[in-house]
């Protein structure tokens, strides 16, 4: 069902698909420093014929405190929330603080006037910090190492001078490892497997459609992205990770045509997880309950790029304004993003 779903919003983007000739402006207004949509955002833009991409990019979620819903808890409160909920949970320790670090190496390479191909690789560090139950003590769990790798094809359905409509065929293949255990959380006693949270990829094939609008004006351009990360059917441990859905919108504003500021707004929706994975037993942890990994939140982008002799640099802070969690889970304070790319 999901990948026929995927499979008829392509088809559909793809009967749209036409091209107006060049005129005056247009190579001009997409070799600006807005020419990229803010550092968070990825699929927006295309190559000419024969030209090559190299970018490399960093990305930063920062996450503390625990939160029910709206509702931001203590780490006593979170221990009282795990006693009534359903399932019961957090009976071992509960989450405190986690950082999750990505470092992505991006290449696209123009085929032609009109379709830009592209691969992602991922390299995500993830480390987690807990409180155990009854003593109160601290311990820190790690991981790290290649995550999924993304291939996709950008196809422009409309261009003529200030706008560019794109379509967004991609999808991920599972080359990151989402089964390693540790010891720590038990003291050296017995195996346990890293909650969900910390695994490197989905240990699926997922499907990731999209579809962008940008419009580019004297003074700088604004941009409209719907983004999905769906997984198809269930990984080798019997359980699929959540459903992901973006909406961004987004102007960038130039202060000269090498530079530029941006601002966003980023809607997030994630379902809670299918399946389950046997060696996840709910009661310990929040961080291995599969109905807990679902919900929706609103960020807030606050961006800049500059264009230095061919190089692009962009970074972008992000700030979370709400959320709204199914269960308990670690609340996002914050996420960043920063790249340099070169187009030869």
């Amino acid at each position: 069902m999901k990948f026929g779903l995927c499979f008829a919003f392509g088809f559909a983007c793809l009967t749209l698909w036409q091209h107006s000739s060049n005129a005056d402006g247009f190579d001009s207004y997409r070799s600006r420093a807005d020419k990229h949509a803010p550092a968070s955002i990825m699929g927006d833009h295309l190559h000419d014929p024969g030209e090559w991409m190299v970018e490399y990019k960093y990305m930063n979620m920062y996450m503390e405190d625990n939160r029910a819903g709206t509702r931001t808890l203590s780490d006593a409160g979170s221990f009282t929330y795990g006693d009534s909920s359903t399932p019961v949970t957090n009976q071992g320790a509960t989450p405190t603080q986690m950082t999750h670090e990505m470092h992505m190496l991006h290449i696209m390479r123009g085929v032609t006037e009109d379709i830009t191909v592209y691969t992602m690789l991922m390299l995500p560090s993830i480390t987690m910090d807990h409180q155990r139950r009854g003593d109160g003590s601290a311990f820190t769990t790690h991981n790290s190492g290649f995550g999924d790798t993304t291939f996709g094809a950008l196809l422009r359905l409309y261009s003529d001078v200030n706008d560019d409509l794109i379509l967004n065929l991609a999808g991920s293949v599972p080359t990151g490892d989402i089964f390693r255990t540790t010891r720590i959380p038990s003291r050296g006693v017995t195996d346990q497997a890293l909650p969900y949270p910390m695994r490197l990829g989905s240990g699926t094939f997922n499907a990731k459609p999209g579809i962008t609008w940008k419009h580019y004006l004297e003074s700088g351009s604004w941009g409209v992205q719907f983004q999905s990360d769906v997984p198809i059917g269930r990984n080798y441990r019997d359980y699929s990770v959540s459903d992901e859905f973006r909406l961004n919108t987004w102007y960038s504003h130039l202060l000269t045509d090498n530079f530029s500021t941006s601002i966003r707004l980023e809607n997030l929706w994630r379902t809670n997880y299918d399946g389950a994975d046997a060696a996840t037993p709910d009661a310990m942890i929040s961080t291995n309950v599969e109905s807990f990994r679902g919900g929706y939140s609103l960020n807030l982008g606050l961006g800049a790029a500059a264009l230095v002799k061919g190089h692009l640099l962009n970074v972008e802070f992000v700030p979370t304004l709400y959320q709204d969690l199914d269960g308990i889970q670690l609340e996002t304070d914050w996420t960043m993003a920063a790249s340099w790319s070169k187009s030869f």
